[in-house]
């Protein structure tokens, strides 16, 4: 599935993100993501993406890279909490049709690995629905950044407190961080 855009709001009230995205079959997803998925996708995603760059690069070299790649991102979008998209014109346009239904589902869990599509790097992240049931998003280069650009103003504007390390992520509940010898992609759960 080839996300076009996303857009994503924080309602207090509910203390959740409305996070949706549109594709280019014209099909909008809506989820509900609550404060433990963000933090997770946030830490897990910085994580994957530095544990990626020093394959090639020193730890300090790699940590600077994606450090000095997520500022270009915050800069060029020069939006606000709330608004993304992913070119600064363009307004985000829901999409036609809802194949999960036009309520938000609730994202119960999430999973994120690297893989390699061609000569591309991609993050691959399973949202799971309630019942057991997922859905995969695949997501590279500036559309990641923006997506956790976004996340990480709202959860600013949440006062949602600082995004966890990944050790610390890893002891709080579920998530597990497995590197398989055979495979060599980092998995975080």
């Amino acid at each position: 599935m080839s996300i076009k855009q996303f857009n994503a709001t924080y309602l207090a009230p509910d203390d959740r993100l409305l996070f949706r995205f549109n594709t280019l079959e014209d099909a909008e997803f809506r989820f509900w993501l609550t404060r433990r998925v963000t933090l997770f996708i946030l830490a897990a995603t910085s994580h994957l993406i530095v544990k990626n760059l020093e394959q090639t690069h020193s730890p300090e070299a790699a940590k600077a890279i994606a450090d000095f790649e997520k500022e270009a991102v915050q800069v060029s979008k020069g939006g606000t909490a709330g608004e993304s998209q992913n070119t600064p014109n363009d307004q985000y346009q829901p999409g036609g049709k809802y194949p999960l239904g036009a309520d938000p589902l609730l994202v119960m869990d999430v999973k994120c690995t690297l893989e390699k599509q061609g000569l591309e790097d991609l993050l691959s992240m399973d949202l799971v629905l309630p019942g057991g049931a997922n859905i995969n998003l695949k997501m590279a280069g500036p559309t990641l950044q923006a997506m956790c650009v976004l996340l990480n103003q709202l959860r600013e504007h949440a006062s949602w407190g600082e995004v966890p390390q990944v050790l610390d992520v890893a002891i709080s509940g579920s998530n597990t961080e497995t590197d398989t010898p055979e495979s060599n992609k980092p998995l975080m759960h």
